[in-house]
């Protein structure tokens, strides 16, 4: 496991994407624009996971908006996308990993936060495989960049990795998280085999239905809360809230920032539980 972050460790709680119909009038105001939407949540949140990423690339235009709709200290996590881990399921991945990182998610500049690579639950731990995937992860802005200039043709005239060598974005570290999904992980070769790389192991709430894995890995703690009785559906009562806030402070005690994404969305119940936990930890 990394030594603690030289940094005031920090909390960065939120949700796992913005965009769903059903909130609107439940925790959108009735007449906010969708445009503004983002706009609304991130002034009540410090975070929120990009999840349309893991669907299809998103253009460079994209990311530089959402950039400048969020306050001063908001971090974006961003999902890695499924064609990476759920269609090429981790082999032969140098192009679209190079396409991704051209795709514009660079643009988020200093708000660009963990990358997120959630894994299908069916894809048993291979060592070798999961091994190789992990190095080639870029670890610094920098290198992130230059892996982008190795994109593909499909990328011609929809890219931005525009970070100079040598600047200071060039040298900030990029963070990786990893969720498991599959019951071959429980094991401590998978946990091990992150420490070594510095990447976080996702505790991932999920009803019971996938692995709950809760090994810190990295100089960093990463949290999706899907649904604790029912996934993503079922909100997390007062003594929920508690113990989250206090695994939350055992980290941020230990010089570690702690990042937590509630996707607990289908009822609405996402937005609230984040701001209940924001406030619990703001005591």
């Amino acid at each position: 496991m990394s030594d603690a972050t030289p940094h005031a460790a920090r909390a960065y709680v939120g949700i796992s994407g913005w965009v769903y119909p059903r909130w609107r009038r439940a925790f959108y105001p009735k007449g906010l624009r969708q445009a503004d939407e983002l706009a609304y949540a991130s002034e009540r949140l410090t975070s929120i996971e990009v999840n349309g990423s893991f669907y299809s690339l998103q253009r460079p235009t994209a990311w530089a908006s959402w950039r400048d709709t969020v306050p001063e200290g908001f971090v974006f996590a961003v999902k890695g996308p499924r064609f990476v881990t759920h269609i090429k399921r981790l082999g032969d991945v140098d192009a679209p990993l190079a396409n991704f990182f051209a795709s514009g998610v660079l643009a988020l500049d200093g708000t660009l936060g963990p990358v997120l690579w959630q894994l299908p639950p069916t894809l048993a731990y291979d060592e070798a495989l999961l091994d190789a995937f992990l190095a080639r992860l870029p670890r610094t802005v920098g290198a992130a960049a230059e892996l982008a200039a190795r994109h593909d043709e499909r990328m011609e005239g929809r890219s931005w990795f525009a970070v100079d060598p040598g600047s200071e974005a060039a040298g900030r570290p990029l963070r990786h998280a990893v969720e498991v999904r599959h019951p071959s992980f429980e094991t401590t070769a998978w946990t091990d085999l992150l420490a070594r790389h510095d990447v976080a192991s996702v505790v991932a709430d999920t009803a019971g239905r996938y692995p709950r894995l809760t090994a810190t890995t990295a100089g960093f703690a990463y949290a999706r809360l899907h649904g604790e009785e029912e996934l993503y559906a079922s909100g997390y009562d007062d003594a929920s809230l508690d113990r989250w806030a206090e695994w939350v402070r055992d980290h941020l005690a230990a010089g570690r920032d702690a990042y937590v994404y509630f996707d607990n969305d289908a009822k609405v119940r996402a937005p609230f539980d984040a701001m209940a936990l924001i406030a619990r930890l703001e005591r």
